[in-house]
């Protein structure tokens, strides 16, 4: 016969966690022998261990009992039961864990694989951190706008890159954006992406110029997205208009007013 200390810990559970058995009617509890100790039997280790389990499966106390006194057909229905309750939440959990390394992944959270190769292409050419972040900002409402498209904008971002004077235009935005509003250096990144932009209007046409094809109220928090990341941004569009052009993240050419042809 054995005291409670010994069933628990052939049970593998503590005496607290027994008694609270034989509290919740799970467990029944034995007379005192003539010493004033109770004592188990071998089956008890055996209920015990059953109770344990079952409890560790995440069955509720209440349900325990309904299985301790089910017959075995209803039992192992019960098991098949629990069982699939815990292959469903394993497989819940694993989508945890993916999640979480989604989060570790950094941009891969929210963007996908080809748009991540496309700033990191930007980050190998020497392009400035806050611009790529720019870049990176604006891609997520894109890619959760119009994901079909985002083959088409990456690969034609890819080509334009590819241009050595698209990389000077980025190399020098990246240091003019510490400058101050009027520092002369900023008018000189105006105009030599004005130049660039209408030098490749003229040989492929506005529509290659503008290719976002947003609506503008879209348009228009892209933009407020880079102007927060890049305060010189929204004074270079200022500049820009001047020289021909407006708006980032749609492009597009200035109409005259009427009057001033």
């Amino acid at each position: 016969m054995l005291t409670i200390g010994e069933l628990a810990s052939y049970a593998g559970v503590t005496v607290r966690a027994v008694r609270h058995y034989h509290d919740r009617g799970l467990l029944p509890e034995p007379e005192r022998d003539h010493s004033g100790y109770r004592r188990y039997d071998a089956g008890a280790v055996v209920e015990l261990i059953r109770i344990r389990t079952l409890a560790g499966a995440g069955v509720p106390l209440a349900r325990v009992r309904e299985l301790l006194e089910a017959d075995e057909e209803e039992f192992a229905a019960a098991v098949a039961d629990i069982d699939e309750r815990l292959r469903t939440e394993i497989r819940e959990r694993q989508r945890h864990r993916e999640r979480i390394a989604r989060l570790a992944a950094g941009d891969n959270l929210a963007l996908p694989s080809q748009v991540v190769e496309f700033l990191d292409h930007l980050r190998a050419l020497g392009v400035d951190e806050r611009i790529v972040q720019v870049e990176r900002d604006g891609w997520i409402p894109l890619v959760a706008h119009s994901p079909e498209r985002v083959p088409e904008w990456v690969a034609r971002k890819q080509e334009q890159i590819a241009d050595p004077q698209l990389i000077d235009f980025y190399l020098a935005l990246g240091r003019a954006l510490d400058r101050t509003d009027d520092d002369p250096r900023l008018v000189e990144v105006a105009d030599r992406l004005a130049d660039y932009i209408t030098r490749l209007a003229d040989e492929r046409g506005e529509d290659y110029v503008d290719n976002s094809d947003v609506e503008p109220p879209f348009a228009e928090l892209m933009d407020a997205l880079a102007f927060a990341a890049a305060p010189p941004a929204r004074r270079l569009i200022e500049l820009l208009k001047q020289r021909g052009w407006t708006g980032w993240t749609k492009l597009e050419r200035v109409v005259p007013e009427r009057g001033h042809l």
